[in-house]
């Protein structure tokens, strides 16, 4: 079971819903950009004690120039997406910018579409569309 990627995308999606609500409760008295800190603090941390555990820093060197620029540019991103959304825990309430934040599984297929050539059968475009709309239901319910 955990070499199926059903299996981690759950336990990810269990962790981004818990993230939502700790980072809520985190952020009440601290400004969202400091909270941001924090927590990429703990996650570099928490990381580094499992790279350095499991061997996976020998490996470091070997990392190729292409996949290092695509790492960073991801972790640009990342750190871009998590300023934003502690912004807005900080502004508005986890049930409404939770939703908003996961309209990224549409631009994920959209962009997966254009830039990776992956295709979505009509049922998964189907599926795309249904999820922007709940989400946005949600967001503003």
């Amino acid at each position: 079971m955990s070499a199926s990627w059903p299996f981690w995308a759950v336990l990810a999606a269990v962790f981004a819903a818990l993230t939502a609500i700790l980072a809520k409760l985190g952020v009440e008295d601290v400004p969202s950009n400091l909270a941001t800190l924090i927590r990429t603090l703990v996650v570099v941390a928490a990381l580094s004690g499992i790279v350095w555990a499991t061997g996976e820093a020998r490996g470091i060197g070997s990392v190729s120039p292409r996949s290092l620029t695509f790492l960073a540019l991801s972790g640009l991103a990342t750190g871009a997406s998590w300023l934003c959304y502690f912004r807005a825990l900080k502004l508005g309430p986890a049930s409404r910018v939770a939703p908003i934040d996961k309209l990224s599984i549409v631009l994920v297929a959209v962009f997966a579409g254009l830039f990776l050539g992956e295709k979505l059968s009509g049922a998964g475009w189907f599926g795309v569309v249904l999820i922007a709309i709940g989400a946005l239901l949600v967001a503003n319910g």
